[in-house]
């Protein structure tokens, strides 16, 4: 669980500032591919009479088995080769270890330490009970957060480095309505820090605006405010955050 704990920091590497390439995704004839046009918007508010954790619990566990089949539909295509660096649009990130060591590695690595690791959390008794009158942790909300943020990279990397593929399968319109749930359900409760998704703020607004108001200043009204997902104008650096390499 200590690899949950640990912080990674955006920073530049000091090299050469990529060319920005046309971004498939953002095509008006892709975007508009939903399998469902359903208000995610008002399936994502906690229910009355229902717990947040539990409802938290539900929802991560949901979304970590929708996003790894998502993944799965490309991951012939994510190798080594391909994919060197876990890498989205100019944003490279880097995985630490239970010892909080920075570790470089494959996309593909990346994803599997990722599904690796959240699996042994949502099947673990003591961190998501699923028996009766069995407590939730006093850290829940900080390892759901950390799980979020790591779900959000394997979506966007997705969209930033294997959205052919995904279209050439049909499946752009599953992965559009994921992301669509997957962002209002992290905005609702405020789990993922807004400037953790600048990245994709250019996505989110297209497939969001239609689907529930999101703006890139966080969630709505539900109970998990606070911690990293407190208020913060992070849109104002989206443009500068795709003109330069960064690590995190």
């Amino acid at each position: 669980m200590d690899w949950l704990m640990g912080k990674s920091k955006g920073k530049p590497n000091g090299k050469k500032p990529a060319p920005e390439e046309k971004k498939l995704y953002l095509e008006p004839e892709y975007t508009k591919s939903r399998i469902t046009d359903f208000e995610f918007k008002e399936l994502v508010m906690l229910p009355r009479e229902i717990d947040l954790n539990e409802w938290l619990a539900s929802n991560t566990t949901t979304f970590f088995h929708h996003i790894n089949l998502q993944y799965s539909t490309i991951s012939e295509f994510c190798t080594g080769e391909s994919c060197q660096t876990m890498a989205v649009c100019n944003t490279q990130y880097y995985w630490y270890d239970e010892r909080g060591k920075k570790i470089k590695c494959t996309a593909p690595q990346y994803v599997d330490f990722v599904m690796s690791s959240v699996q042994k959390l949502v099947t673990d008794e003591d961190v998501f009970p699923t028996k009766y009158g069995k407590e939730f942790p006093n850290s829940f909300e900080s390892l759901v957060k950390k799980i979020c943020k790591y779900l959000f990279h394997v979506l966007a990397h997705i969209y930033s480095s294997h959205f052919k593929e995904t279209l050439a399968l049909e499946l752009h319109g599953h992965l559009n309505t994921l992301y669509i749930h997957f962002i209002l359900f992290i905005r609702e409760f405020n789990l993922v820090d807004p400037k953790e998704t600048t990245i994709m703020d250019d996505l989110t607004e297209v497939l969001c605006t239609t689907s529930g108001s999101v703006s890139s200043n966080g969630g709505g009204n539900g109970g998990g405010g606070g911690g990293n997902g407190s208020s913060s104008s992070g849109s104002s650096s989206s443009a500068g955050a795709q003109n330069h390499v960064k690590e995190r």
